[in-house]
């Protein structure tokens, strides 16, 4: 079968995203890590006391006062997984998420983990039919490297193409085909694990469904215990 209509792809070096692939493309590859920011204390050092200028020296053209480590830096944190421990800068990377604030601001001082890879977004597109879409994380990393021939990343992209071509209608872009048969749906079909950063919302709707195959299985568990049979709700709590 055909496309149902074009595919794009975007390509980005590191989670800044300067090609707004997480906006624009079918498939976005975003450059990432998974282990611990690598920090200089050194250069920590010599930013606070002025002698390397913050953001490579961008915002240099006026006089923004001396360089607050504290406010530009670690108040910015949207997870607040960064604090100072006298003159050293700690981070809890276990909750970073990755959004490069504070590596552009000292980027002699940090710098991304070692064991690098990439991320998956599946499914944006600017303003057709139906408006405007963001991508949606589907694999949070991946290891991509020409020494296997991007034989993970290539495994994945032919798997949505063969459910894409199947499923999708006339002009419809993979992201309106998730959208409209179902987040969770296509994870599935997919087979990757649901994770945090796909929820949209908290769900608002009181309605429970039950997995039939789920609570049969969970019966018989019960059963061999000798315990008392209750049913085991299966529905996610959030919006997809």
């Amino acid at each position: 079968p055909a496309f149902p209509y074009k595919f794009k792809f975007k390509f980005s070096g590191c989670p800044n995203d300067c090609v707004a692939a997480i906006a624009r493309s079918d498939i976005s590859v975003i450059g990432t890590w998974r282990d611990e920011i690598r920090i200089d204390q050194a250069a920590v050092k010599e930013y606070v006391a002025g002698n390397y200028p913050p953001n490579g020296g961008a915002h240099s053209g006026r006089d923004w006062g001396k360089f607050d480590l504290q406010k530009e830096v670690i108040d910015l944190c949207p997870t607040q997984c960064m604090w100072l421990e006298g003159e050293e800068v700690k981070i809890d990377d276990k909750e970073c998420t990755r959004c490069m604030h504070c590596i552009n601001v000292m980027p002699r001082a940090l710098r991304p983990g070692a064991d690098q890879g990439a991320s998956i977004l599946i499914g944006a597109k600017a303003p057709i039919l139906e408006g405007a879409q963001m991508s949606t994380l589907i694999i949070p990393f991946m290891k991509v490297s020409k020494d296997d021939e991007y034989e993970d990343l290539i495994e994945l992209i032919e798997k949505v193409w063969d459910w894409w071509m199947e499923v999708g209608k006339n002009r419809e872009r993979v992201g309106e085909t998730m959208q409209r048969v179902g987040l969770p749906t296509f994870i599935k079909v997919m087979e990757v694990d649901p994770i945090p950063q796909m929820i949209k919302e908290p769900r608002s709707n009181p309605y429970v469904f039950w997995n039939e195959e789920e609570y049969r299985a969970a019966s018989r568990e019960t059963s061999m215990n000798s315990g008392p049979v209750t049913k085991r709700k299966t529905s996610c709590l959030f919006i997809f």
